[in-house]
């Protein structure tokens, strides 16, 4: 058991490629196996948008194409480039030296992400060496590929994070981050039952990827847009009848599934010659219903419900979920202290330190490993 209080930076950034989100956390001294809670002070925070050459090079990278090894290796330093001046730019914000941070901890940017191939894998880039070499501090990187690899779909990690800062001994609780995909994680009040934990499907992916071949917008904003069409049933179901939704959990997702051509390909199959603005209110309520479905297929349910990521500024997201989901109370992470914005990449902080401190960072009964590991690579200073 190793004493690892002190400075930690978390990384993260998502499929929805908005950009790059950073946080400096203040960790608790004592990182165990068995704790059921997690002391974190969110010192500071900063979020860059992705160059748009770069964001464009992800986005080839993420179906097949040509030259594809050039462009990977060009990518993984340059974006590694990027994360390292986000990270002196929020050290300089902070008045926080380099030599203080005890480690960052590092997502990358996931290009591919399939654990049901014959042979599994995942794929993220941001090579951990160069972000090393340009901060001058020890990095830990490659969080997934450990538990890909013990059997498990190397996703959601975030679920365990969940569980150590956010489970209550007297309500059944919920958290729900809505990124590009959107993750469920069911904390039971009862410390002896498993955490569940899962991708439900998309999220913000297509919406934004929507909204930006119709209105040049990287996001709809409140929902605004959504809210000026209206939903078309016919779509909604056709959407809904994707085998995925009834796979049992452990399960993920990403771009591999749902992205623009995808939704193209469902769109053609339609007799029907919807508006742009119906398209965006179906896709809206596509992500709220698998959300919800989610979530009423465990009993018994959640009370509390607490959302974070991008999704939990869509407000017309949030009331359609409230109204699916009228027995139980919903707001952000805010309410439990921690902003909704912040929270996955302060989960990275905090698999940094458990890395370090040589404990496990995953959740077999949510990824579907064999067993606890220890996730990621460290990169010394």
């Amino acid at each position: 058991m190793a004493e690892l209080s002190g400075y930690f930076i978390g990384l993260m950034s998502g499929t929805s490629l908005d950009g790059i989100d950073a946080v400096i956390v203040r960790l608790d001294s004592e990182a165990t196996a068995a704790e059921q809670s997690t002391r974190l002070e969110l010192i500071d925070s900063i979020s860059q948008p992705l160059p748009t050459e770069l964001r464009q090079q992800i986005l080839q990278l993420t179906q097949p194409g040509d030259n594809e090894i050039e462009l990977l290796g060009q990518v993984d330093v340059a974006f590694s480039r990027l994360q390292a001046e986000i990270v002196n730019q929020l050290l300089q914000q902070s008045g926080i030296k380099p030599e203080q941070i005890r480690a960052i901890g590092s997502h990358g940017q996931t290009l591919r992400h399939r654990p049901e191939q014959p042979i599994p894998f995942t794929l993220q880039v941001g090579d951990p060496n160069t972000l090393a070499e340009a901060t001058g501090i020890c990095v830990v990187a490659d969080v997934r590929r450990r538990d890909l690899a013990a059997g498990g779909q190397g996703a959601p990690l975030v679920p365990a994070f969940h569980a150590q800062l956010f489970r209550h001994p007297e309500h059944q609780r919920a958290i729900v981050n809505i990124g590009g995909m959107a993750n469920v994680t069911l904390l039971p009040a009862d410390a002896s039952s498993p955490v569940i934990g899962y991708d439900t499907g998309p999220g913000n992916v297509l919406l934004d990827s929507w909204i930006q071949r119709h209105q040049q917008q990287p996001f709809d904003r409140n929902g605004d847009w959504a809210g000026s069409g209206r939903c078309d049933q016919q779509l909604l179901q056709q959407l809904l009848s994707l085998d995925y939704f009834r796979q049992p959990a452990p399960k993920s997702t990403g771009r591999e599934q749902f992205n623009i051509d995808w939704l193209d390909q469902q769109l053609s199959l339609q007799s029907l010659s919807l508006r742009p603005e119906d398209v965006q209110a179906t896709l809206l309520e596509f992500s709220a219903r698998t959300i919800a479905d989610a979530l009423q297929q465990h009993q018994p349910g959640p009370s509390q419900l607490f959302v974070c990521g991008g999704g939990a500024h869509n407000q017309l997201l949030m009331l359609r979920l409230q109204n699916l989901l009228p027995k139980i109370t919903l707001s952000s992470t805010a309410t439990l202290g921690l902003e909704p914005d912040w929270v996955e990449a302060c989960a990275f902080a905090w698999l940094a330190q458990r890395c370090l401190a040589q404990l496990p960072g995953n959740l077999p009964a949510v990824t579907g490993a064999r067993g606890e590991r220890i996730l990621g690579g460290i990169y010394p200073a």
